[in-house]
């Protein structure tokens, strides 16, 4: 039997390198795109996820290495908070080029081996996609375009026999939250109903879920996030 295949963007770290492990686990052949180094991670190629040509370049490798890719799992990000006042044009087009334009590229990337292996691809956005956020105005926008790319192309090719779905997870105890984030604070966590942030282990699980045995899912978006968005 052929050992199917999965590409893991950001695995380098946080809820990335945790799929990376759960995907391992569920006897797939993993490949990791990051802008840092992956040494866990046997097959890792350096990429900027927000780059079209480095992209389409590590996917040509890491297909040339492993064989055809079956399963995507974007979890390359970028995060930062500001009021908009404060938001430069800069940020706003870097927020929109890691999540938006990188979702774009690796799907692009991929999907003729999705088409040719009826594959699936999952991208990670967030619960400010649904219900905004203070002083997240940029993030949560591109990641709600996230969501309106991933039904737009699960539309498109659920024919073809490619499942396209996203998980949302709320704040997440990940590096990428930095120590004085106010989502670490008490005030914040006595505010959501699970009283705690989310793990990147059960951001993982889910992603898991969608990738192994949702065949049933395409389109949907699965919220992990404590109940912060219920």
């Amino acid at each position: 039997m052929t050992t199917p295949v999965a590409l893991v963007t950001g695995g380098a770290s946080g809820i990335g390198a945790e799929v990376v492990t759960a995907l391992t686990r569920r006897g797939y052949a993993v490949g990791c795109l990051d802008r840092n180094p992956a040494p866990n991670v046997e097959h890792a190629v350096a990429a900027d996820i927000s780059d079209p040509r480095a992209v389409a370049d590590a996917v040509a490798d890491l297909r040339d290495r492993l064989g055809p890719i079956s399963a995507v799992v974007n979890s390359a990000g970028h995060y930062q908070m500001a009021p908009v006042a404060d938001i430069t044009r800069e940020a706003w087009h870097t927020m929109l080029r890691v999540h938006l334009g990188g979702l774009f590229n690796i799907a692009r990337a991929c999907l003729p081996d999705l088409l040719e292996t009826h594959g699936t691809l999952v991208a990670v956005t967030s619960e400010l996609a649904v219900g905004g956020g203070e002083d997240d105005a940029h993030y949560a926008a591109a990641k709600g375009a996230v969501i309106g790319l991933v039904r737009s192309l699960a539309a498109e090719v659920a024919a073809d026999g490619v499942r396209v779905n996203a998980v949302a997870p709320g704040p997440t105890d990940t590096p990428l939250l930095a120590a004085d984030n106010p989502c670490r604070t008490p005030e914040y966590l006595n505010s959501l109903p699970l009283r705690r942030l989310t793990t990147p282990q059960e951001v993982a699980r889910a992603v898991e879920f969608l990738v192994c045995d949702a065949t049933f899912c395409t389109g949907d978006v699965v919220n992990v996030n404590a109940g912060a968005v219920i």
